[in-house]
């Protein structure tokens, strides 16, 4: 996977598309990422006792790796992701301006 955690990214599709965001959480398994405060959805909790409210919760879930766009940190543009090899380091490029993310 081309992203990681605390990569900024745009998303692209969905209702909060536009909007940037910080990564969370990777879920490689699943091909999906949680961005802070995006993709937010309510749920109605029921009480399951008497001491317990019954509430409405903000639940944040994940996008899948294609709907969001990493952000370069030299350029300021959403873009594409690279590898080149240096040192037989494998390293992460821009696609726009070649330079190091």
């Amino acid at each position: 996977m081309k992203v990681r955690k605390g990569d900024e990214v745009v998303i692209t599709i969905g209702k909060d598309k536009g909007k940037r965001g910080k990564i969370e959480k990777v879920l490689t398994k699943e091909n999906k990422v949680i961005v802070a405060g995006m993709n937010q959805y309510k749920r109605h909790v029921k009480a399951r006792t008497q001491t317990q409210k019954s509430e409405i919760v903000t639940i944040i879930k994940p996008l899948a790796v294609s709907n969001v766009m990493p952000i370069c940190s030299n350029c300021n543009q959403p873009t594409r992701i690279g590898f080149e090899e240096k040192n037989r380091k494998k390293m992460r490029i821009c696609r726009k301006c070649s330079k190091e993310i």
